[in-house]
């Protein structure tokens, strides 16, 4: 759909999962949602409380199901129309049964992805970043990410903001008053002054949040972990003791893995992708070379690259590493990651002590020596760098996009000389960057990337 008008249709969708149920929702909304609630069950329940009523289809009068319905008069709802739920049985008949009715009364029409929380949107309800933090909330998987995407669904993000673009306003109109009163050199000079000073504050404060390492987005997409090294080293046998299900195929056959296999997993709270890669050495063949190309780019990206080596003298790759968790250097600097060096094959292998292998953690993965403790680093790694979702601002790209322009105009307004009239310029582009992470400032360009994400009913 389009999504910077929304049509005067009333809407309806299911608003809990598909398949079977215990209970489903069904939710409806718009103009004309008091007439099918009163259609479908005689009668309006009392505002905002459940009341058990019989649910008949308005063309045959069949019964369709027995169940409680809620009945929301705007401007007091979510979308901020007259809303409706239904709540009946979760069998699939009751379902289709329901939805075939509502779809088959005039003006009442199937609910776009996203279409409720867009409507909430557009009528002042919430804003575009609360949309976001909505939407990530419904895909959390872990507890930080649930409490990061609750605190930026009640304004965490958008108070900050908007905070920062009030301030940025009060300075703009002390700007203002400098060029209405440029003949009067005191009362001009006082008033720029003054927004020096605010805009100073403001460089300082919106620095600390952009350097914040990608906290939010880190803990938004996932703490990337690779697993890199030579083949047959026991990267793909890691992976399945890490995931404790055989999500890789494990061959004595170099080169076994020629694509990326990833799997997800919860560590404290925080998201983790471990990626198991294609072994790097001299490329047999083409389909290996390409494999070989993913892995380095896989690694390039990575928050964190797990580099494995089960040799009776496990080395460092050529060039090695500034630090077990630093960043690298030689032929090894493609990884701009932390590193963490792991030994496997424990079981198998007699080290000598104090070797170079001292710097690796030993573990094996068929006995299970050393994996709590490689769990345990990779977990204290991810947490560093993610927290716990209490702490982060920006957790999405959209938000470092305009924060990032907001601070380059207000460099620019600070390291202007002169020409009043175009520092004042540069002001209101740093106001209207700050107003678009909310909405307030042409938002039509991102309705379709924000409530496109949303599935149908919510």
């Amino acid at each position: 759909m389009a999504y910077g008008s929304t049509s005067s249709d009333t809407i309806f969708a299911l608003s809990s999962a598909p398949g079977r149920s215990g209970v489903a929702v069904v939710r409806v909304t718009g103009g004309s949602a008091r007439d099918v609630v009163q259609r479908l069950c005689g009668g309006l329940p009392e505002a905002r409380k459940a009341a058990l009523r019989t649910i008949c289809d308005p063309e045959s009068s069949a019964v369709i199901d027995k169940g409680l319905v809620l009945w929301f008069p705007g401007p007091c709802s979510f979308t901020g129309e007259d809303c409706a739920e239904f709540q009946v049985h979760g069998g699939r008949a009751v379902v289709a049964a329901l939805l075939s009715a509502l779809g088959r009364i005039e003006g009442c029409r199937l609910a776009e992805p996203g279409e409720f929380a867009l409507r909430a949107f557009e009528n002042g309800k919430i804003d575009l970043a609360q949309a976001e933090g909505l939407a990530d909330l419904i895909d959390a998987e872990t507890e930080a990410q649930r409490v990061q995407a609750l605190r930026q669904s009640e304004g965490a993000l958008s108070g900050l903001t908007e905070q920062w673009r009030a301030e940025l306003i009060g300075a703009m109109a002390l700007v203002e008053a400098g060029i209405d009163f440029s003949d009067e050199g005191d009362v001009s000079d006082n008033a720029v002054q003054e927004a020096e000073r605010i805009v100073g504050r403001l460089v300082s404060e919106i620095g600390e949040a952009i350097a914040d390492q990608r906290r939010g987005e880190i803990l938004r997409d996932g703490f990337q972990v690779v697993l890199a090294g030579a083949p047959n080293v026991g990267k793909s046998s890691l992976l399945n003791a890490l995931a404790r299900r055989d999500v890789a195929i494990v061959s004595e056959e170099a080169g076994t893995t020629r694509d990326v296999i990833e799997v997800r997993l919860d560590l404290g709270g925080v998201p983790v992708v471990i990626s198991d890669t294609a072994g790097l050495r001299e490329a047999a063949g083409k389909v290996e070379e390409e494999g070989i190309r993913r892995t380095l780019k896989r690694a390039e990206a990575a928050d964190l690259v797990i580099w494995v080596d089960d040799g009776v003298d496990p080395r460092l790759p050529e060039g090695g590493f500034s630090g077990v968790a630093g960043s690298t250097e030689g032929e090894a600097g493609r990884f701009n990651a932390a590193v963490l060096l792991v030994a496997s094959k424990s079981d198998q292998v007699q080290r000598a002590v104090g070797g170079s292998g001292s710097q690796f953690l030993e573990i094996s993965t068929k006995s299970e020596e050393g994996l709590r403790g490689l769990v345990d680093a990779i977990s204290e790694i991810a947490l560093s760098r993610a927290g716990t979702g209490e702490d982060a601002v920006i957790t999405q790209a959209r938000h470092r996009q305009h924060i990032g322009r907001c601070q380059a105009h207000l460099a620019a307004f600070m390291e202007m000389a002169g020409e009043i009239e175009l520092r004042a310029e540069e002001l209101r582009l740093a106001a209207d960057a700050l107003g678009r992470i909310s909405g307030r400032v042409d938002p039509e360009d991102v309705l379709d990337q924000v409530f496109g994400r949303f599935c149908i009913g919510k």
